[in-house]
């Protein structure tokens, strides 16, 4: 068992959140859901805890009403193999969300996200300082969903990267 996992904050949509991320990602299940009883602090009943696993990874999301909300002070990085990976993580929780700089989106819950193609971090690091710092710009230029062959252009030299 793995000894630090993400707990996850909700008002009332911890449920709702674990099914649609374990919709989402491979490997992926709910676990034990516990309820609130009479000592509440919400209503006898109501879901108090989700733990699930997103590829394997263990999590706990926890309804405890709305005293706290997320933001992008922490996120979640997704590493994608490929285009279509990327778009299919990308399109699946960006659903009812909104797009943010540089890869990240915010799901419909609120909680940030970085959908990365692995090459990016490969071009970022080139010991060709020119070209790494021609996908820099191009990253820094994308807002929403990153496109792989628009940075592999930026990185060859051919484009600097449009804006999405």
């Amino acid at each position: 068992m793995q000894k630090i996992h993400p707990m996850l904050w909700f008002d009332g949509q911890a449920h709702e959140a674990a099914e649609l991320y374990t919709s989402i990602f491979p490997n992926s299940k709910i676990g034990r859901i516990t309820r609130y009883g009479p000592a509440g602090p919400l209503a006898e009943g109501t879901v108090m805890t989700v733990d699930f696993e997103l590829d394997g990874q263990p999590f706990v999301a926890l309804n405890g009403g709305p005293d706290f909300t997320f933001n992008e002070s922490i996120s979640f990085v997704v590493p994608c193999e490929s285009q279509d990976e990327v778009d299919r993580y990308w399109e699946s929780l960006v659903d009812g969300g909104e797009p943010a700089p540089c890869g990240w989106l915010k799901d419909r819950f609120g909680v940030s996200w970085q959908i990365v193609p692995t090459a990016l971090e490969t071009m970022l690091t080139d010991a060709d300082k020119a070209r790494a710092q021609r996908v820099n710009e191009a990253m820094l230029q994308v807002f929403g969903k990153f496109d792989i062959a628009e940075l592999e252009a930026a990185f060859r030299g051919d484009t600097v990267g449009a804006a999405r």
